[in-house]
């Protein structure tokens, strides 16, 4: 493609068919900008020799087009708003010193209570758990949910029913 202006006069029922398609119902305009730098630069990459211009232009502004809502998506998948209207990060280091005050209340055994700051706080694995206390992995997953439960029940029955 020579001109650049016609190309997008030429293409931009490609642009708005291929958002269709897409199932794009928000940020038209986002998407039809994204369209035409994409056609842009196909027009400075394509190679005459290799073929026709049209399937060419098509993959490019497709292919630019899913990349933006693969970005769109990983950026959603970091970011959440909260209850009170805010923004709050999603991370992975959210971990405490200690249990909440709550699971005091739980009234739980010595055993039980060091069982669940083993596992949230310290970060220690089943495995590790079991080998420490000699008992067997399958034997350590069913204190851990026996415990879990135990916590569910006493703390609010009635809400988890």
């Amino acid at each position: 493609m020579k001109n650049f202006e016609e190309a997008i006069v030429q293409y931009s029922p490609m642009i708005s068919a291929i958002i269709r398609k897409l199932h794009i119902y928000r940020d038209y305009e986002t998407y039809k900008q994204v369209g035409k730098i994409a056609l842009w630069q196909a027009c400075l990459r394509f190679d005459e020799t290799k073929g026709n211009f049209t399937p060419f232009a098509y993959r490019s502004i497709h292919g630019a087009m899913l990349d933006e809502l693969k970005k769109e998506t990983r950026f959603a998948d970091r970011f959440t708003v909260a209850e009170n209207e805010q923004f709050e990060w999603i991370s992975d280091d959210r971990v405490t010193d200690e249990l909440p005050e709550w699971i005091q209340t739980a009234l739980l055994a010595e055993a039980e209570y060091i069982l669940l700051e083993d596992l949230f706080v310290k970060g220690k694995s089943l495995r590790e758990l079991a080998s420490i206390s000699g008992i067997s992995h399958a034997g350590m997953k069913k204190r851990r949910e026996r415990v879990l439960k135990k916590v569910k029940d006493r703390i609010a029955p009635d809400i988890f029913d």
